[in-house]
C-alpha cells in the first residue's frame, strides 16, 4: 500500500524540523523559492502545482503571507485534500482559510499548532504538547490519528481558545524573554531554583526569529490587553518605590 502524500509550503526553521517525523508516513515534499532545499531529505519542488497534487498541505508559513499563498493555492486544489496551516495564532489563519477554500467542496481543513520547535525538541518531541482545531470536513481523525502516533500530548481547541490561552502562554512568556535579552545581563552564578527556571524560559526561546516575536504580539487579538495589563502593574510596582 503506497504512502499518502504530504506537501510542506516553507522551509523555515519548523518546516525543516517537521520533516523527519513526516517521512515515516508520508511521502514528503516541500517548497520554498526563498530556500536551499539541497539539505531537505525530502522531495523539493519548483512550483505551487506540484505542491497541490499532494493529499495533505501543510502552511508553514507567516501569517502575513498567507492570504497569498492560499490565492496561489486555490486554482490547483481539488475535493478530498486537506489543507492544514501552523501558524502561532489560530483565528487569523482560521479565517484566510474559510475565506479561500471554505466553499470548495469536499476540501477539508484544519489548524495544529505545535507548542515546540527546534530547540525545544531537540531532544525529541514525544509527550510534547500540540493543539488541533478543526474547521472544515472529515480528516479530524486522521489527523489527530496521526500525532497520537508521534506520543504528543494533544489539545483539541476552538482558533478563539486557542489565541485566549497563547496570549499569555507565549504573549507574556515571549515578552519577558525579549526584555531579558536585550538587557544584556550578566553571567550570574549565585542563583535560586526559581531564577534557574526563569534563565532556562528565556534562553529556550531566545534563538526563535524576530518574525515570530512580531507574530505572537500583532497576529492575536488577546495579546494587547495581556501585554497592557503586564506593563500597567509594572509600573505600578515600580511606582511604590519611586520618591
Amino acid at each position: 500500500m503506497s504512502k499518502k502524500t504530504i506537501s510542506i509550503i516553507g522551509a523555515g526553521e519548523f518546516g525543516r524540523f517537521i520533516v523527519q517525523y513526516l517521512t515515516p508516513e508520508f511521502d514528503v515534499s516541500i517548497l520554498d523559492p526563498y530556500q536551499d532545499l539541497s539539505d531537505i531529505e525530502c522531495t523539493p519542488l519548483s512550483s505551487i502545482v506540484g505542491v497541490a497534487q499532494a493529499d495533505f498541505i501543510l502552511l508553514a508559513v507567516p501569517v502575513k503571507a498567507m492570504d497569498a499563498v492560499c490565492a496561489d493555492l486555490k486554482p490547483h486544489i481539488k475535493s478530498g485534500q486537506t489543507i492544514i496551516e501552523l501558524a502561532s495564532v489560530k483565528m487569523i489563519p482560521r479565517d484566510i482559510l474559510k475565506r479561500s477554500f471554505g466553499g470548495m467542496d469536499g476540501v477539508n481543513l484544519l489548524g495544529v499548532h505545535a507548542l515546540f520547535g527546534p530547540t525545544s525538541g531537540k531532544n525529541g518531541i514525544e509527550g510534547l504538547n500540540v493543539t488541533v482545531s478543526d474547521i472544515v470536513g472529515d480528516k479530524f481523525d486522521a489527523v489527530y490519528g496521526f500525532l497520537e502516533k508521534l506520543n504528543l500530548n494533544i489539545t483539541v481547541c476552538t482558533a478563539e481558545e486557542h489565541d485566549q490561552q497563547m496570549a499569555y502562554v507565549q504573549g507574556l512568556t515571549h515578552l519577558l524573554a525579549k526584555t531579558f535579552n536585550e538587557m544584556d545581563i550578566p553571567e550570574i552564578f549565585l542563583t535560586t531554583k526559581t531564577y534557574d527556571l526563569l534563565d532556562q524560559m528565556w534562553k529556550t526561546i531566545r534563538d526563535d526569529s524576530d518574525d515570530l516575536f512580531d507574530l505572537i504580539q500583532s497576529q492575536n487579538p488577546y495579546v494587547s490587553d495581556v501585554r497592557e495589563k503586564f506593563l500597567k502593574i509594572t509600573h505600578e510596582i515600580d511606582n511604590r518605590y519611586r520618591d
